[in-house]
């Protein structure tokens, strides 16, 4: 990188990067899985294929004006095991010790009980070492008091700071997914986005003309294109919709699909004319699929499906296995929550991105 430019630790399929390119800029992306950075490519996101533990920041200081990162969630996230629990007080260390200039990375890493759970602590690390205008990071709601330590340490050398928690579904996505987020910046008040959309809507008054309710997967998925079918007769004329597809307000069968994410007798289920739960491909794909009212399984979520209701384009360059496609989409920032977040940081950065 010869100029200053937007870091994406741990960058994905490109969440992030299609957050930013909808805001008019672009980021070069550090990935190690080859699968993630395929679709990078395909989809025109630059990308570093290394580790971001090894890798080094000496030769990027002074060229990174903004820094994200989504450390991998699987040691937190409910959809696992939940090692990162166990490993919470070394991931506390770990930031101390980097504040203090004290790289205690290998020997913390050992004692962990799954040596992933110390990736949470990369971002300080390039954060400290880099000091970029601004910072935003993203994580399973475990990962909060993590957070909320990291944002102590850069208020101590000069950041503005926010933590929290979001949830996409207020912000345009058609999914209630819930993730933590840290915002600093050392340039203007790090301040949480607005939301776009409310649970219910909110009414107009003087203020404002009130917001929108949460989008549904009716509303982002439409009618998926499949084999029509006309019932009726020569009087009436008859309806047209798809056998193999959701065809909401089309027909009966159809108003009835659900949404299960999970196979247990407890997963979480969602109509149509509802937002999708968060995403999990942790497992297998076949845990997320349609159902009909009485539990009965009628298909996988399609790929496309997946990554619509994560906030990408339905013809976006997913590669790898079907398996990996998903597991990158599961992992993936949503688009449109990524461009809420960056949208008050990122002013100044386009001044020297320019």
């Amino acid at each position: 990188m010869t100029a200053p430019r937007v870091l994406d630790l741990f960058a994905g399929p490109g969440g992030w990067s299609e957050g930013l390119r909808a805001l008019g800029l672009d980021d070069v992306g550090i990935e190690i899985d080859p699968a993630a950075c395929a679709t990078r490519a395909a989809a025109g996101h630059r990308t570093i294929r290394a580790d971001v533990a090894t890798y080094p920041t000496t030769p990027l200081r002074g060229k990174v004006v903004g820094l994200i990162a989504s450390p991998p969630c699987q040691t937190f996230s409910a959809a696992g095991l939940r090692a990162g629990n166990d490993d919470m007080d070394l991931c506390h260390q770990g930031l101390d010790d980097l504040a203090r200039g004290n790289d205690t990375r290998p020997a913390l890493r050992t004692a962990c009980a799954d040596p992933r759970s110390l990736l949470v602590v990369e971002p300080l690390r390039f954060a400290l070492d880099l000091r970029p205008d601004w910072i935003a990071l993203e994580e399973v709601p475990a990962v909060l008091p993590l957070f909320e330590h990291a944002a102590r340490l850069l208020a101590g050398v000069g950041y503005s700071t926010w933590t929290g928690v979001l949830n996409a579904a207020d912000f345009g996505l058609a999914q209630t997914r819930r993730r933590a987020f840290l915002i600093a910046s050392r340039t203007r008040a790090a301040l949480p986005p607005e939301p776009t959309h409310a649970d219910g809507g909110t009414p107009a008054d003087l203020f404002g003309d009130g917001l929108p309710t949460w989008r549904t997967m009716g509303d982002v998925l439409g009618c998926p294109p499949a084999e029509v079918i006309t019932r009726g007769n020569h009087t009436s004329g008859g309806s047209r919709f798809p056998t193999t597809g959701p065809s909401w307000a089309l027909t009966g069968r159809a108003r009835s699909w659900m949404l299960r994410v999970g196979n247990r007798p407890s997963s979480t289920r969602r109509r149509l004319d509802q937002p999708a739960p968060t995403l999990l491909f942790a497992n297998a794909r076949k845990d997320v699929a349609w159902i009909d009212s009485d539990g009965a399984r009628i298909r996988r979520l399609a790929v496309h499906e997946a990554a619509v209701l994560q906030g990408f384009p339905a013809a976006y360059p997913w590669a790898g296995s079907r398996t990996k496609q998903f597991e990158q989409i599961g992992n993936a920032v949503p688009a449109p929550l990524a461009t809420a977040v960056l949208r008050p940081l990122v002013p100044a950065a386009l001044e020297v991105a320019a």
